[in-house]
């Protein structure tokens, strides 16, 4: 099965890679759709990026933590 470039675009790309990486166009290729493919895989959806970092600062804060007013973070931003 053969896979064409028919892009002028993506043709350029994956020449560029290929030349930067001294291999050929199609290792280039499969090399950037490998890594994209494992990025993907390993990312981690932002909701639980989110809730993580909540996690993390709930626990910095502390048992004895209390909720800000809105004056104490008017006056942190300079209100």
């Amino acid at each position: 099965m053969t896979l064409q470039i028919r892009d002028d675009r993506a043709r350029t790309l994956a020449k560029q890679l290929a030349e930067r990486r001294h291999v050929t166009m199609t290792e280039a290729v499969i090399q950037a759709l490998e890594a994209e493919l494992r990025r993907e895989a390993e990312a981690v959806p932002l909701a639980e990026r989110v809730a993580r970092i909540a996690e993390e600062l709930a626990a910095a804060a502390g048992p004895n933590r209390r909720t800000m007013t809105k004056d104490e973070i008017d006056a942190m931003w300079g209100h």
